[in-house]
């Protein structure tokens, strides 16, 4: 699947490159990996490097009745692609710094 539209939710407000989003999903983590998920270009996003994105993985459509939330990544924002002659122009890439499973999710609860 592709980048959706309004799951992307800033949660703290600043200056890019110090932002903290909330990032809800059935999309596999490998597939929200995939450079060129988040777009800025594409997606009209301003991601910048150094921002933070948590992913949420959820069963079935995220906040749906009997949907759960199966795991929980943080990902920082460590290059954004802004040579607009570039094939990838937009282009964001991330990379995984915290993974939480639905076991550590429980017994935080």
């Amino acid at each position: 699947m592709a980048y959706t539209e309004g799951n992307l939710l800033g949660l703290v407000n600043a200056p890019p490159g110090r932002k903290i989003y909330s990032y809800d999903t059935t999309d596999t983590l490998t597939t929200v990996e995939t450079a060129g998920y988040f777009n800025n270009k594409d997606d009209n996003l301003n991601l910048q490097i150094g921002d933070f994105i948590f992913v949420r993985l959820w069963s079935a459509t995220p906040f749906a009745a009997g949907s759960l939330i199966s795991k929980v990544s943080a990902y920082v924002v460590t290059n954004v692609i802004s040579n607009e002659a570039a094939v990838a122009a937009g282009n964001v890439n991330i990379a995984e710094c915290l993974v939480a499973t639905s076991g550590v999710l429980s017994s935080l609860a």
